[in-house]
């Protein structure tokens, strides 16, 4: 069960990134250069169910592998800015590779 949240949040943090570049580089533009305003409607609700999925699994993983605050609050930053999930993936890819993923 233990593996199970942090392979989860690994997942959501690749899913979340890709609907934050959805919505920043073609719903929105979608929104106001072809006045389409759908697109930014149904991504975003899309993506606001995502980062709060995010956060709940963020949470987790920092309780029950014991992060420190600053991976959590790093974590966190990482979730506001576009293409930074993917970081986080990437990053915790690699831990659960080496086993390395605990107290951090």
């Amino acid at each position: 069960m233990k593996n199970l949240t942090l392979i989860r949040f690994t997942q959501i943090a690749f899913i979340e990134g890709v609907s934050t570049v959805i919505l920043f580089f073609i719903a929105m533009p979608l929104k106001y250069l072809a006045d389409w305003p759908l697109g930014v409607k149904y991504v975003g609700w899309a993506h606001g169910l995502l980062f709060i999925t995010y956060l709940i699994l963020l949470i987790s993983c920092w309780f029950i592998y014991k992060w420190s605050f600053k991976r959590l609050a790093l974590f966190f930053g990482a979730s506001l800015i576009p293409f930074a999930p993917f970081f986080v993936e990437r990053e915790l890819k690699k831990e659960m590779k080496d086993n390395s993923f605990t107290n951090r």
